[in-house]
């Protein structure tokens, strides 16, 4: 069972981590930049599921990320508004650079056969306890060890932390783990909530739903934080 993880950059000028995890929760890790070499990664090791911390849909009734007048969050955004969860909406600014590639990475690795989801290391590392890297990449590394993810080391990139987390949150959802937030318009998979972050309603009336196999997603913000 592999989890490949991805925290995507906005632009390939800019540095994207990737994070192979096993099932042991062994984790490697690399800095790419290109979407050539993503894909490249996820030939190489052929992952169960590829885990993007990026958008992978735009909102419903939103004709394209130019559209002005559609609205700006999807329904996996209201979910996570309901939590208290903190993010970027899709459309607003450099995000948008963000959501055309995510959607345009999943389109290429879903024509190869790999199962892609949506993630949110963020959003995954407030419910599962452990710090967001604003708070200190070492401290996330520390909290990332406490889930027992092994292989990591002292220096790691605030990237590669993050695709450390996308990783382990699609392992959870390969080992049905996990839930699945939104519906139509897209779906973020999330670690279980713990009953202290469900603030409005449970189950399908708050967007959640258990998480299984198959179809059900400081600095510039070129990433969601």
């Amino acid at each position: 069972m592999l989890s490949l993880g991805v925290d995507l950059a906005g632009s390939e000028r800019r540095p994207t981590g990737v994070c192979l995890l096993d099932r042991e929760l062994n984790a490697r890790t690399w800095i790419v930049h290109k979407d050539a070499e993503i894909l490249e990664l996820a030939r190489e090791t052929r992952p169960h599921v590829v885990a993007i911390d990026a958008p992978l849909s735009l909102p419903r009734s939103r004709k394209s990320l130019e559209d002005a007048g559609g609205p700006h969050l999807r329904g996996c955004d209201r979910a996570l508004l309901e939590l208290g969860i903190r993010f970027f909406p899709v459309t607003l600014g450099p995000m948008r650079l963000l959501t055309a590639r995510g959607m345009r990475l999943k389109e290429l690795l879903e024509a190869e056969g790999f199962e892609v989801i949506e993630v949110y290391p963020g959003g995954a590392q407030d419910l599962l306890g452990i710090p967001r890297k604003a708070r200190g990449l070492e401290l996330l590394r520390e909290g990332l060890e406490r889930l027992g993810v092994k292989g990591l080391r002292p220096g790691m990139s605030g990237d590669e932390l993050d695709a450390v987390t996308a990783a382990y949150v699609g392992l959870l959802y390969l080992r049905g783990e996990a839930v699945v937030l939104g519906g139509e318009d897209g779906a973020i998979v999330m670690p279980r909530p713990p009953p202290s972050f469900t603030q409005r309603g449970r189950g399908s009336s708050s967007g959640c739903s258990q998480a299984s196999r198959g179809p059900p997603r400081g600095r510039r913000a070129l990433r969601r934080r």
